[in-house]
Formats: structure tokens, C-alpha cells, sequence
């Protein structure tokens, strides 16, 4: 199992997958925006999606969990 985390803190301004949904390596997952940038926030691995845990419009912390791949 693998946590993907927010590399620092921002918006969350776009969720591209589904719970359910299978992910290859280096696919978007959630878009960040943080200093007025947009941040495609990837699968560091391949598997499906386990558990969303943040909504567009989420404002997130460093280091949050966004989303749990299995």
C-alpha cells in the first residue's frame, strides 16, 4: 500500500481518479495549486485507487495524505 502525499501545502483544484480506479506509475491523480501554480500530484506506483481523502476545493497541509493506492 502506498500514501501519496502533498509535496507542500495548497488547493486542491481537480481529483482525476475514482475510489476503484486502477493507476499506473506517473499518472495524475490530484492537480495543486500552491503559489499560484498548478501541481499534477502523480502515482509514485502502479495499483488501484484504495481511498480519496481530500475533495476539490480542500485546502491541504505538507505532508497530508490525498490518496492511498494498493
Amino acid at each position: 500500500m502506498s500514501d501519496v502525499t502533498a509535496p507542500m501545502a495548497g488547493k486542491v483544484i481537480d481529483v482525476k481518479v475514482n475510489v476503484g480506479d486502477t493507476v499506473n506509475e506517473d499518472d495524475d491523480l490530484i492537480i495543486l495549486e500552491a503559489m499560484k501554480m498548478e501541481m499534477p500530484i502523480v502515482a509514485p506506483t502502479s495499483g488501484t485507487v484504495k481511498e480519496i481523502k481530500c475533495k476539490k476545493g480542500d485546502s491541504v497541509g505538507a505532508d497530508d495524505v490525498l490518496v492511498v493506492i494498493e
